[in-house]
């Protein structure tokens, strides 16, 4: 059972169209999560975003829409994360897991009895996650602003940016931000996410400050987190980002 005090956050980032034994692999990986006693997990679709192998996903794209990156978000006890991510990992073949340390404030519901953590290898590194809110009508040179700094995190080698849109906000200036039948093109919340090496990190918030007017910029470091099952001589690789 999930109890306040330390916990960890695990984030997965993959193609919404990627599959695994003739199923989505966002449902594959949500019935594993809940068929092996995790508090909870939530899955949600990208508005646009880029990975690993260079090529752009946007909703507007109708032939690449179907490559949206899909965020799965879960926080459970730190014994309870060890436990399914060796499975996590082999299930995630082209994608990104993110781990992070994280308190639980408030808890509640029931869990089955944890079994015992399966035996594995791990590879860390140090990162920073990048967080940049800003609206969706902001501009920069004509485009919109999301546009611009995701070509501009492109542009510098950055390894992933995913972009999200809210559906209900507000900011600093106190006006609420919302889509409505009335008001369909509202100035919406958007939210890129980035994770990266820290000096990759320093530099493109240094290009997106320069880019943004009215907005905010959150960096937290992170660590990045690789599980495999030990079975002999397996290699264990650097997760790459969706693309």
């Amino acid at each position: 059972m999930l109890t306040n005090g330390p916990a960890k956050r695990v984030t997965i980032f993959i193609n919404e169209d990627a599959q695994r034994h003739m199923t989505p692999l966002h449902d594959a990986i949500m019935s594993y999560l809940m068929r092996n006693g995790i508090s909870g997990a939530t899955a949600t679709r990208a508005y646009s975003g880029f990975g690993s192998q260079r090529a752009m996903h946007s909703a507007g794209i109708e032939v690449r829409a179907r490559h949206l990156p899909i965020r799965i978000e879960f926080v459970d006890a730190p014994h309870k994360v060890d436990e399914v991510l060796p499975e996590l990992y082999d299930m995630v073949s082209d994608g990104l897991i993110e781990v992070q340390d994280t308190s639980v404030v408030k808890a509640s519901g029931t869990q089955a009895e944890p079994s015992p953590a399966t035996p594995r290898e791990e590879k860390k590194s140090a990162a920073t996650l990048l967080r940049v809110y800003l609206g969706e009508a902001d501009k920069w040179r004509g485009e919109p602003l999301y546009d611009a700094i995701v070509k501009k995190l492109r542009m510098m080698d950055i390894a992933g940016a995913t972009v999200y849109r809210g559906i209900l906000g507000y900011g600093a200036k106190g006006h609420e931000h919302k889509r409505s039948v009335f008001h369909p093109m509202r100035d919406l919340p958007i939210v890129i996410t980035v994770i990266d090496e820290p000096a990759k990190i320093e530099r493109a918030v240094a290009a997106v400050e320069a880019m943004l007017e009215d907005g905010l910029i959150v960096t937290s470091e992170v660590e990045m987190l690789r599980l495999v099952r030990c079975s002999g001589a397996e290699a264990v690789h650097e997760p790459g980002n969706p693309s």
